[in-house]
């Protein structure tokens, strides 16, 4: 392959970006009275009164070093004292949850269950993810993913989905498959078949209920506008149950013609994320509208690169401000404030760009589990 003047000084971009964003991360130590390794989420994080927000700043800083592949540098007591910490927040069921998180400061759905049932899928989703970095030889506790071993438990789950809001069923949908795929890693021969069978369920539920003209889930999409980007954001989400399981997916041309449809600029960092994620994906199985998405891809890196912020970090937005997902009543993060939820966004973005555009030019580490940070390997899965 022949690279041009243009991808090498994009190439060279990528490189000293990510040296920033290694720099930006590592300054984010919290340093007094915690390990090293556990990280504030932004810098301007007000530890004694926003404790728990250590939580998820060191979780996404971790799994984006290790994308850089910082993590594999870190000697081996490091590594176990930040383990450890992360064990702390972990439930006896497995659960993994932030300090500070209170049933009258948290939203989701209006049934308080629902509420707790999507954030402590989510975190626990996320920690595990930066356990598995860390010590990939460790097994989690999955107690309470069990019951949904039960075909009859699950398919009255599924029946509760509520479609109008895709981007959040997605979320709850793909975390639950991950576990599943953890609990079959544990190799017990009946662990495994049920495993399998509550995964023919999923995809009977998923088969039934995907819009053909668009090739994804969401009650409304079809209006257009913001309710069929939600229904792209969620549908993501659902797709990886297909790559890890080397199925083919059903409608995935229409999916790209929509991602396609849309400019190749900075949006937020979830939104960014989604579109390449779904356009690469594509694009490792089939010919379909190879060369558009490449260039709509480099177009999208520019754009990335383009809007590092001056300490190294990434922002989520530039107009709106964040809160932790569910945490109506938490912390706010100013717009255009760099946190290590947004830089892990936007670095497993840029590598997966740089990934499709020049193959094995960095080694990056991706998440073996299916979510936000998984990238399948193909004739791996």
């Amino acid at each position: 392959m022949i690279v041009q003047g243009s991808d090498l000084a994009l190439q060279d971009m990528i490189d000293r970006a990510a040296a920033r964003s290694r720099r930006f991360l590592e300054s984010l130590q919290a340093r007094k009275n915690y390990p090293e390794g556990v990280m504030l989420f932004d810098r301007g994080q007000d530890v004694a009164r926003w404790p728990g927000m250590l939580l998820p700043g060191t979780y996404n800083g971790i799994m984006c070093l290790d994308l850089l592949g910082a993590v594999a540098d870190w000697p081996g007591p490091r590594r176990l004292s930040v383990v450890n910490w992360l064990l702390s927040h972990r439930c006896a069921s497995g659960v993994f949850r932030i300090e500070g998180m209170t049933d009258d400061a948290v939203y989701k759905r209006p049934a308080l269950e629902d509420t707790w049932a999507y954030i402590d899928f989510h975190v626990t989703n996320y920690t595990l993810g930066a356990l598995q970095a860390l010590a990939p030889e460790d097994r989690p506790v999955l107690d309470f993913v069990r019951p949904w071993l039960d075909p009859v438990w699950l398919k009255a789950w599924l029946a509760e989905r509520d479609l109008r809001d895709p981007w959040l069923e997605g979320n709850n949908i793909v975390n639950l498959a991950s576990f599943l795929g953890l609990l079959k890693e544990e190799g017990d021969p009946l662990t495994v078949g049920r495993v399998r069978e509550a995964f023919a369920v999923l995809f009977d539920w998923h088969d039934r209920l995907q819009e053909p003209s668009t090739g994804f889930w969401g009650v409304g999409q079809m209006q257009g506008g913001e309710r069929l980007l939600h229904a792209m954001a969620g549908s993501m989400h659902n797709f990886h149950i297909w790559y890890a399981c080397g199925r083919q997916l059903a409608y995935q041309d229409r999916a790209v013609d929509y991602v396609l449809s849309r400019e190749p600029v900075w949006h937020s960092a979830c939104i960014d994320v989604d579109e390449v994620d779904l356009l690469v994906h594509a694009a490792q199985g089939s010919p379909y509208r190879s060369d558009e998405i490449a260039a709509w891809l480099q177009r999208k890196l520019e754009a990335l690169l383009e809007n590092q912020n001056s300490d190294g970090g990434y922002p989520d937005t530039l107009d709106k401000p964040w809160r932790q997902d569910g945490w109506v009543h938490g912390p706010v993060i100013q717009p255009g404030v760099s946190t290590t939820f947004a830089t892990w966004f936007r670095w497993i973005a840029i590598a997966m760009i740089d990934g499709h555009l020049w193959p094995g030019r960095r080694n990056w580490r991706f998440r073996r589990m299916i979510g936000i940070g998984y990238k399948r390997t193909v004739g791996h899965d």
